[in-house]
């Protein structure tokens, strides 16, 4: 085994099993409460317990109570209990989740940047529709891909792939990166003592890094800028549609190929791995993203 998969192997068993890996999503139960009444205060239908962000273990993203009340509030506007327009008063969530004004002040411009909420003079923060939201932010993925939209949402996260990801293996092939060539290399390496171990995280850990560095190769910036996407997508998968939903001998010699068509300047090759990749899911029928009615 080389170093750099021992060494990622060994990161990987230390770290919280809840907890994804560096940079990456941190995984969180959902707690799918009923709707806010719209009759009652904004808070009286929330989990009593998320009113005590402070007393909470330290796991929501590293960030102490700012990335705590962030998490907390960036959910319930995605499920829904705090629906579009609603009013959100600092000194009432400063007062429900028992933190300061200054970290309430700070989360809330954090969701102004996610399109989530809005701030306007006189009219104070409301809380924004969905076609306002930014979509592709890696926290709003993890967001709807754990709350009631989680089938929307790892749907799209599959389709988007099934339109990304072959593109960026042709682009990337013949790129002469001996670097990112290496790399790829080492991430199938890992996967397979990963497989051969039953170790799941460290084979999602060198998968979602596979597919990331597989977009950056490819050499087009706003392709590149959309491999955030692919990791969030691949972080979130908990299930088959989006992405290697487990490890798996299919998965890991179609990674194998797709490192191959890179070497050899086989752009074809390489993309036609991509797709048979993104089509192993012998769990569920519908393998390959179909056409919706409109």
């Amino acid at each position: 085994m080389s170093t750099l998969a021992h060494t990622m192997m060994t990161a990987a068993r230390s770290a919280d099993s809840g907890l994804a890996g560096p940079g990456g999503l941190d995984r969180y139960p959902y707690a799918e409460a009923p709707a806010a009444d719209r009759g009652m205060s904004a808070w009286d239908a929330t989990d009593p317990e998320l009113g005590r962000v402070g007393r909470r273990s330290a796991g929501s993203r590293g960030r102490g109570l700012h990335g705590q009340l962030v998490q907390q509030l960036g959910q319930m506007i995605v499920s829904g209990d705090l629906g579009a327009d609603r009013p959100l008063v600092p000194e009432e969530i400063g007062q429900r989740f028992e933190v300061s004004r200054t970290v309430v002040r700070e989360s809330l411009r954090v969701l102004e940047a996610k399109g989530l909420v809005s701030a306007r003079p006189n009219v104070g923060t409301r809380v924004r529709p969905v076609s306002d939201w930014n979509l592709l932010d890696p926290d709003i993925i993890e967001w709807r891909a754990f709350g009631p939209q989680r089938d929307d949402q790892r749907r799209e996260l599959s389709e988007l792939r099934w339109t990304i990801e072959p593109l960026a293996a042709r682009l990337a092939a013949g790129h002469g990166r001996d670097d990112v060539q290496q790399r790829l290399s080492d991430m199938v390496e890992i996967m397979g003592h990963a497989m051969a171990q039953g170790d799941a995280l460290t084979f999602s850990r060198a998968d979602a890094e596979f597919h990331s560095l597989l977009i950056q190769v490819a050499g087009n910036r706003m392709l590149e800028h959309l491999s955030g996407i692919v990791s969030a997508a691949l972080q979130v998968s908990g299930g088959p549609l989006t992405g290697c939903e487990r490890p798996n001998e299919a998965s890991l010699v179609q990674h194998g190929r797709i490192v191959d068509g890179l070497a050899t300047g086989d752009g074809t090759a390489a993309e036609a791995a991509v797709r048979q990749l993104l089509t192993i899911h012998p769990e569920v029928e519908r393998v390959v993203p179909a056409p919706r009615e409109h």
